[in-house]
């Protein structure tokens, strides 16, 4: 039985605390917030012990995982402290998106995971459905070919104007490591970004890429789309064959070029994705029997490693908008692996 903390008990973090407590596999042994009265309210739900400090918690409980749902600006600066003091601690580290919403802090961290040899994964989500499992299943078998061209939608409603960069560091870690879960490392960037009406920050973002395999992609994403429509469609096609996923988890259908059938899909009950924060369950499902098995922190799926990348491209975006639109290339992540 693995023994968890949740560093961050807030809106996200409560949903960290639920699926650790309901997990077979693990127990939720403390939780911990700056605002005590969170951290005090988790932990009678939960029956456990609350602290108000990382180091105070990680001295006095016996620990094998911490889960960081701290948010901050950006919904991510938050992240590195109790990030870092876990992994000096020795301890192995799920954190949410984005793994930080500064780029240097980023790069620290899974520096920092790969000299103390801890597992550091990132609640990268919307790639734990079933549909993506056979997305990629395709690929590996060779059914889709070369790869071609890559295109992804994620659209959402949210009128917060943090920051200008609001919408592209918080929302679209999820769509581009999608991308990179099928397509791999990304090389280089275009962008171009738009205001709506009122707002503040960039809201709405078009994006090309190309990968270092020489597939193409796009990426459309928007904080200015209403919430009662998808959110998500993705769609990879090589010279054999295309599939599409329709709304993270409810539909996928692949297209084999040469032949008349498609192979499709459909969200049911027993698939075990039901409503979105299912996804949530599937994700630290992933990361726990990782942790159990004894995996490489090398071959962590939705890795540190993998959020960096996501993070390089994101920012690389910007500064390719910053200048006019110019092709911008991508930091590569050394010694990554996507699994």
């Amino acid at each position: 039985m693995l023994k968890v903390a949740v560093v961050g008990v807030n809106k996200i973090g409560k949903l960290h605390c639920q699926y650790y407590h309901m997990h077979p596999e693990t127990q939720l042994v403390a939780v911990c917030d700056l605002v005590e009265e969170r951290a005090k309210q988790m932990a009678e739900t939960y029956g456990v012990v609350c602290y108000t400090d990382i180091n105070s918690m990680l001295e006095a409980q016996e620990i094998d995982i911490v889960s960081v749902a701290t948010a901050g600006e950006e919904n991510g600066s938050h992240h590195y402290l109790p990030v870092t003091t876990a992994i000096e601690a020795g301890k192995d580290v799920l954190v949410e998106k984005p793994i930080s919403n500064k780029i240097e802090e980023a790069r620290v961290m899974v520096q920092f995971a790969r000299e103390k040899g801890v597992r550091f994964a990132c609640n990268l989500n919307h790639r734990f459905v079933p549909p993506a499992n056979k997305g990629k299943e395709l690929i590996e078998k060779g059914e889709l070919g070369s790869l071609l061209f890559l295109n992804m939608k994620l659209t959402i409603q949210n009128p917060k104007d943090m920051t200008p960069w609001f919408h592209m560091r918080a929302l679209h870690p999820h769509s581009i490591d999608v991308m990179r879960y099928f397509g791999g490392d990304i090389r280089r960037v275009q962008s171009f970004m738009t205001k709506a009406p009122g707002r503040d920050t960039w809201s709405t973002a078009s994006i090309n890429m190309e990968f270092t395999s020489g597939a193409v992609g796009h990426l459309t994403g928007s904080y200015d789309m209403s919430r009662k429509h998808p959110i998500e469609y993705c769609e990879v096609a090589g010279n054999k064959g295309r599939f599409e996923i329709d709304n993270v988890y409810e539909r996928f259908t692949f297209y084999p070029h040469q032949k008349d059938e498609l192979l499709s899909g459909r969200n049911s009950i027993m698939t075990g994705v039901g409503r979105f924060h299912d996804t949530f369950a599937n994700r630290f499902d992933q990361f726990i029997r990782e942790v159990k098995d004894g995996v490489a922190p090398a071959e962590i799926s939705a890795s540190g490693s993998d959020a960096l990348a996501v993070q390089e491209v994101i920012e690389a975006a910007i500064q390719s908008h910053m200048n006019n639109g110019a092709v911008i290339e991508v930091p590569q992540v050394s010694h990554h692996i996507i699994q």
